[in-house]
């Protein structure tokens, strides 16, 4: 009885400090002023590169050079970059008919990462903004990006992500995927101003040419490592919500797991080749924030779920009180409701419900991602999901 509640109170104990714990601490001392102020004065200008790494996407392209061609930034401080490595339909076609864009382009498709890298080496400026080729920014978000370089000690900038529910979503993906984003912008809000986001989202994520480290091909996670390889060396990554990146969430549940599982793949991947980190001597905020918003939400929550509700089961048979009971009841009537979430209307009044089935969805992707890193049936290159098409007037 004692060793089944010691799993079940030190479960419940590290879930709910890596959902919520963690985020009180850190808003409570951002709150007293312990927090790295950043320069930035909103006028500055350096040299910037805008990379978009894009593959087969004759489909979105057009409308994403559309988008860029609205960005604004002084033209003597930017380069665009768009590489389309491994491409097979004409989305190079498409670049080629605008020539303030340097198209790199090779028949070979080696992944993100290889292409990324490419894109680097070319070149010319001081900042490395990137971003999706499905996605669209608003009109002002390299100027803020790019402000942020004034504080020598900024060595990233992380945009914001927004996800939009398309028409005929099944399943409201896009309501609940952007409901988590919502959840994730205001950890990384945080984060950064108790010290440094960890890991930028691939939408919108900028670096110091001077501090970008050629990625592995094998690597999975491009934006993730990049960001992070940065902090390592002592530099913040800040989070600009200014500067924001939409897109359509993906159109099917089936495409999402897709995308979910790869993603937590990427990110067992990223904790074995990120191990320094570890090191909380070397840089304790950073190994701080790492541990309790990424390692704790991929390695522990979805263990901590099973254990919890295994435990808690154990001590009932064994003869626990009333206590117990409810909590296991509780966690009966979330996982129903989670199961049940995806026949609810999307036009009920119980539409919050679905929350608790996207939330154990996420769960489940990452312990398949867990299965799918030990087994290395994880490709480092991306398969594509299904996304409608997006407006570009963001």
């Amino acid at each position: 009885m004692i060793v089944w509640q010691y799993i079940f109170f030190t479960g419940t104990f590290l879930f709910f400090f890596n959902y919520i714990g963690y985020a009180v601490i850190v808003y409570f001392f951002n709150k007293i002023g312990a927090v790295y102020k950043a320069v930035n004065t909103g006028n500055f200008y350096p040299s910037v590169s805008f990379i978009v790494a894009a593959y087969n996407e004759e489909d979105i392209i057009e409308q994403k050079i559309l988008n860029t061609l609205k960005l604004k930034y002084p033209e003597s401080k930017i380069e665009f970059i768009f590489i389309t490595d491994g491409s097979a339909d004409n989305t190079a076609s498409v670049i080629q008919k605008y020539p303030f864009i340097k198209l790199l382009h090779q028949p070979e498709r080696k992944g993100k990462s290889a292409a990324l890298n490419r894109a680097v080496a070319a070149a010319q400026n001081d900042i490395l903004i990137m971003s999706d080729a499905n996605t669209f920014l608003n009109v002002d978000a390299i100027k803020y990006i790019a402000s942020h370089y004034e504080d020598s000690k900024v060595g990233g900038v992380a945009g914001e992500k927004r996800v939009i529910q398309p028409e005929g979503d099944e399943g409201n993906v896009g309501n609940r995927e952007g409901l988590y984003w919502k959840y994730e912008s205001f950890l990384k809000k945080i984060d950064s101003d108790f010290y440094s986001v960890v890991g930028a989202a691939g939408e919108l994520f900028s670096v110091r040419r001077a501090l970008y480290e050629p990625v592995d091909s094998a690597v999975i996670l491009d934006d993730f490592i990049i960001s992070l390889k940065t902090a390592q060396k002592g530099y913040r990554i800040m989070y600009e919500p200014r500067a924001y990146a939409t897109e359509f969430a993906s159109v099917s549940i089936e495409d999402e797991r897709k995308r979910k599982i790869r993603i937590a793949a990427g990110g067992f991947q990223a904790i074995k080749m990120l191990a320094s980190l570890f090191k909380f001597w070397k840089h304790p905020r950073l190994t701080f924030l790492y541990v309790c918003h990424r390692v704790m939400r991929w390695c522990t929550s979805p263990l901590c779920l099973i254990l919890v509700f295994i435990s808690n089961l154990a001590i009932i048979i064994k003869g626990g009180g009333y206590f117990y009971i409810i909590c296991f009841l509780m966690q009966v009537v979330f996982y129903f409701t989670a199961f049940a979430s995806s026949y609810i209307p999307s036009n009920s009044k119980l539409k919050p419900l679905k929350a608790a089935g996207y939330f154990v969805f996420m769960n489940v992707s990452v312990i398949q991602g867990f299965f799918r890193f030990v087994s290395k049936q994880q490709a480092s290159t991306w398969e594509k999901v299904k996304r409608a098409p997006l407006k570009t007037d963001v």
